[in-house]
């Protein structure tokens, strides 16, 4: 039987915006939408979507509006399968003491393209508890927030990163130019990682087959 390839293109629009379009290369999938932004200082691009996720109810996180198309919402913990596409959401906080100062916080790990991303929304623990590793288990791609302030900072990451051991990382909500909110950039973040730079790149495509393998990991740098 014929083997059709199966690949996956990321874009950051900033914060903690994706787009994530999922192709099999012989027709195409579903296109999955992360957090989109309202007024911060940043373009929000006209991304459409047939799945939409939203991690907080944040105006940084949660304008719907501004997403083309007819997505499914999804806003909460829980089990969903759209368009062969498997999200679970599980429940975090958005501080780091268990929600009193910034409420809560819904981490989404996909499943798609025999591929696992788990973007961690405004993660704001200090280290994420046992069941919520169990919970997210094996991790192929990891979109952590690295600007601190609102959610863990560049060191945090790094132990976060740690515990969940994945084989490419993709730092998100840092500082960037034009961006309202007073954030620390990737730097901080980079050093704790032990990278002195990385070359950022306007989009990230993988394929399962391509992923860092022994225990290698990647961290990639997207530019909005």
């Amino acid at each position: 039987m014929f083997h059709v390839p199966c690949s996956m293109k990321i874009t950051w629009a900033g914060q903690s915006c994706f787009h994530i379009s999922l192709s099999n290369g012989k027709d195409h999938s579903a296109d999955v939408v992360i957090d989109p932004f309202g007024e911060i200082g940043l373009k929000m691009p006209n991304f459409s979507a047939d799945i939409l996720l939203v991690s907080h109810g944040h105006a940084d996180h949660n304008e719907t509006k501004a997403i083309k198309g007819t997505p499914f919402l999804i806003e909460n913990p829980g089990e969903y399968e759209v368009k062969g596409v498997f999200v679970q959401g599980i429940d975090s906080f958005h501080d780091n003491v268990q929600g009193k100062e910034r409420g809560k916080n819904t981490i989404y790990l996909i499943e798609a393209e025999d591929m696992r991303l788990c973007h961690l929304g405004d993660f704001g623990q200090q280290e994420l508890t046992d069941e919520q590793l169990e919970k997210i288990g094996k991790v192929d791609i990891l979109m952590i927030p690295v600007g601190g302030t609102f959610t863990i900072d560049g060191h945090e990451a790094a132990k976060v990163i740690g515990q969940i051991e994945p084989k490419v990382v993709i730092p998100m909500h840092y500082g960037l130019p034009k961006l309202k909110v007073q954030l620390e950039g990737v730097e901080k973040f980079l050093k704790a990682m032990g990278k002195s730079s990385v070359v950022p790149q306007e989009k990230f495509t993988m394929k399962a087959g391509a992923l860092p393998k022994d225990g290698a990991m990647e961290i990639v740098v997207l530019q909005p």
